[in-house]
This record gives structure tokens, C-alpha cells and sequence, in this order.
């Protein structure tokens, strides 16, 4: 093995000591470092910090101190419009957005340039790209359907093509689960499986507080509390009844079947062992 070669490949994405206080602090300090190949998931209580994270990793709000870093870009140092173009985020808060009689095709076209809603024609390179993109995500048939008649689950596929319109290298799916009931949840699910699975498939994070949405492919899990990193690491050793009773502030128990997780709470700190 050459020197080249045992040079340690840079994350694809690195937080360090990020602190964000405004009338106090919402998040003390968290580090988090992403690896080529690894799918994550973001896990913690109502009130952990989630939100405001995943608002400072994508440049929507401003940390007090600290660095965040995607590859060579470092926040501050490069212009994060531009960096931005590399980072996919998945929200319903761009839902509520998005104009209700826009099409399927429009929203995805959308992502081309990070608009929000799409007007005029687009170039033929463009079109041909958003239609592939469509196929994609499952969402050829919703072309020329309007916003407004798209169910939750598919537009939740299609806010993932309009990420992917970009060539990105991490997208971050914030409670993409939300409002779908069990069968649509696990489709979607299943959904994101295929994409993990195919070609120039961007690196995946998930943002949940419910431990049944993390699916075989995320490895590695970060726990929040109180707007620390509570810890991180494989999900087969952070996915513990001790871990998950404190990051939740309740006595619980993890079962672990057939590759999925599921959640218990009990009444009392004795009634489940570690």
C-alpha cells in the first residue's frame, strides 16, 4: 500500500465543538464526524437540539462558535450558497412553501437552482435530468400532478428529487416520516432503502425521535440531549435500553427484531433490565 493510499480519506462531513446560544444555549459544544459510506441517524427527545442543528448544518442558522466543514468547504471560510449545493434537506417546513398548484415536475425542477418554486421553461439538459429524477423517486406518473392533490408520502419523494436535482453529497431527511400512517411509513421507508442503494446515492441522515424508523441501512446513530452530544457511534452499541432511558428521561427497553428497533417505556427504573 502506498503512502497515497494509507492517507486518511477526509469525511465527507465534520462538526466540531459547534456551540449555538442566543438568549441561552441551545447547543453546548457538539462534535460529529460523517464517513464515506456511513448512513446516520439523528436521535433524541423533543427539545434535544435536533431542530437547531440541523438548521446550523445547513447554513439556515448562524453557530456562535465552532467549525462545521463538508469535504474542503468550512462554514464562514466559503460561500455557503454554494456549499449548500452540495447539502440536501428534506423538511416539511420547505413543503409549506412550495405553491400549491406548482406540479410534481415543477417542485423538482425547483432544486436545480435551491428555489423554492419554479417558473418559466427550463433548459433542455435540465428537463431531461428532472424527468430521470422523477423515475428516480418513484414519482413518473405524478408529473404534471399538482402540489396540492400529492398525499404526504409522495411529497415526501418528490422534496427528495428536488434535493437530488443537485450533486449532492449528504441529505438530510428531517422527520420525513411524519403524518404518514404505518403502511405509508414503511413504504417510504423501504423507499429510502432503494435509493441508499443506488448509483451516486448521496450519504443519508435521518432526524427522528422514534428508534422503529431506523431501518438496516443507517450504521451509526447520534444521540442528542439537552443539546449534547449524548454519544455516537455504531447503532448496534449506542441502541442500548441504558442509552436510550437517558436520552429520553424515562425508564425504557430496546428490542431488537429481525434488524429493526423498538422502543418500550415502563413505569418504573427496575421494571426493564440493561
Amino acid at each position: 500500500m502506498t503512502a497515497f493510499q494509507m492517507k486518511k480519506e477526509k469525511p465527507i462531513f465534520e462538526v466540531e465543538k459547534l456551540r449555538v446560544e442566543r438568549e441561552a444555549v441551545i447547543l453546548h459544544e457538539v462534535s460529529w464526524r460523517v464517513e464515506r459510506g456511513q448512513h446516520w441517524v439523528i436521535l433524541g427527545a423533543n427539545g434535544s437540539g435536533k431542530t437547531s442543528l440541523l438548521s446550523a448544518l445547513t447554513g439556515y442558522l448562524m453557530p456562535t462558535s465552532g467549525e462545521i466543514r463538508i469535504g474542503n468547504a468550512s462554514f464562514g471560510a466559503a460561500d455557503w450558497r454554494e456549499v449548500r449545493q452540495s447539502v440536501g434537506l428534506v423538511s416539511s417546513s420547505l413543503g409549506h412553501r412550495i405553491e400549491p398548484e406548482q406540479t410534481a415536475r415543477e417542485v423538482i425542477l425547483s432544486g436545480s437552482d435551491a428555489q423554492i418554486n419554479f417558473w418559466g421553461r427550463p433548459a433542455a439538459a435540465v428537463e431531461k435530468h428532472a424527468r430521470r429524477i422523477l423515475q428516480r423517486v418513484r414519482a413518473a406518473h405524478l408529473a404534471e400532478r399538482a402540489w396540492r392533490y400529492l398525499s404526504q408520502g409522495e411529497r415526501q419523494r418528490v422534496l427528495i428529487g428536488r434535493a437530488l436535482m443537485a450533486r449532492l453529497r449528504i441529505m438530510f431527511l428531517d422527520e420525513p416520516c411524519a403524518g404518514l400512517d404505518p403502511v405509508a411509513r414503511e413504504d417510504f421507508l423501504a423507499f429510502l432503502e432503494t435509493l441508499a442503494k443506488g448509483p451516486h446515492a448521496p450519504t443519508l441522515v435521518l432526524v427522528t425521535h422514534h428508534i422503529e424508523e431506523i431501518v438496516p441501512l443507517f450504521s451509526q446513530v447520534l444521540l442528542l440531549r439537552g443539546g449534547r452530544t449524548f454519544t455516537s457511534g455504531p447503532k448496534e452499541k449506542v441502541l442500548t435500553t441504558a442509552n436510550l432511558s437517558a436520552t429520553f428521561g424515562a425508564p425504557t427497553r430496546v428490542r431488537h427484531i429481525g434488524g429493526r428497533y423498538r422502543l418500550e417505556i415502563g413505569r418504573h427504573v427496575g421494571s426493564f433490565a440493561k
